[in-house]
């Protein structure tokens, strides 16, 4: 191979995929953790090292040339073999002190996670924990994480999963809502409550009516995709919420709306990347949060 003809840097070429996939300069300079300016001239050093315009500069913002489509394909394949031999290397390291990003569901990471990592942090004082409470999935073959928690079976080979066992969910709702509401005791008494939603509400709804409820969408004026908004809109008695027991049961300002009423379920997985998985750092925090986990469970 003649390396002679690799005229380019390749955190130039970075900075250019990263453009061109988070759709604007601002977008990639949050993504990557680094200044507007400062990758905006690493595009356009770019640009100048590969002889080609890579975005046209209009009204609505930056679009790929044809020539910045013609490398794009070929700059994604460079980062994919860089996300790979950074999981390889990472792979590799048999140190328990370092940095591990855990990432979790709001309700997870908010109200189960911070006991969990205190006790992990005291086994383990060498190892800095950075987590990320999002209700969105975490691309961990890209290494937005380095373990997940979720609720639910991951199928992409490159991952390994471990299931930690059910987690029961009640409806819950302030004992003021619940006074205004008559005290329901069954559940046809429900049929004029209101019930915080999420942005598949629809689901939500099918799974309560799986347990013998009637309601519509008219029962959901309000909805959040955020777990601790839907979570704080019960407290405060504004409509009856949802929450895993492990929560929902130790909150005074709370109660079951139908004690008796069978809960919804839901399935605990713990997943990492299986080339991370031969890390001795994150093969001990990953067997951590899998015995602690389903202790809490």
């Amino acid at each position: 191979m003649d390396w002679r003809s690799v005229k380019f840097d390749w955190n130039r070429a970075r900075a250019f995929l990263v453009t061109a996939e988070e759709g604007s300069l601002s977008a990639a300079a949050r993504a990557l953790g680094m200044t507007q300016p400062t990758l905006g001239r690493q595009v356009s050093s770019l640009e100048s090292e590969l002889g080609v315009a890579l975005f046209e500069r209009g009204g609505r913002g930056l679009e790929l040339t044809p020539s910045g489509l013609d490398l794009l394909e070929h700059v994604r394949a460079m980062g994919a073999a860089a996300t790979r031999l950074s999981l390889t290397a990472s792979g590799q390291s048999q140190t328990l002190e370092g940095n591990i990003c855990i990432t979790a569901t709001e309700a997870v990471a908010a109200f189960i996670l911070p006991d969990i990592i205190g006790r992990l942090r005291q086994a383990e004082p060498g190892i800095q924990v950075e987590l990320i409470a999002s209700n969105a999935t975490s691309d961990l073959k890209r290494r937005e994480a380095d373990i997940a928690v979720r609720a639910f079976r991951p199928t992409q080979p490159e991952l390994i999963a471990k299931r930690l066992g059910n987690f029961e969910h009640y409806l819950y709702a302030s004992p003021a809502y619940l006074e205004r509401l008559g005290n329901p005791t069954r559940k046809a008494d429900l049929g004029r409550a209101q019930f915080v939603g999420f942005s598949a509400t629809e689901e939500y709804l099918a799974g309560l009516n799986g347990l013998g409820l009637s309601l519509t969408m008219d029962n959901f004026p309000i909805s959040t995709d955020s777990h601790l908004v839907h979570w704080r809109l019960a407290q405060q008695g504004v409509a009856i919420g949802i929450m895993p027991t492990y929560v929902g049961d130790r909150d005074p300002t709370v109660r079951r709306v139908l004690p008796d009423m069978e809960p919804l379920m839901s399935e605990l997985w713990l997943v990492a990347h299986r080339e991370l998985r031969s890390s001795r750092r994150v093969r001990t925090v990953f067997d951590f949060l899998a015995a602690e986990l389903a202790a809490t469970l």
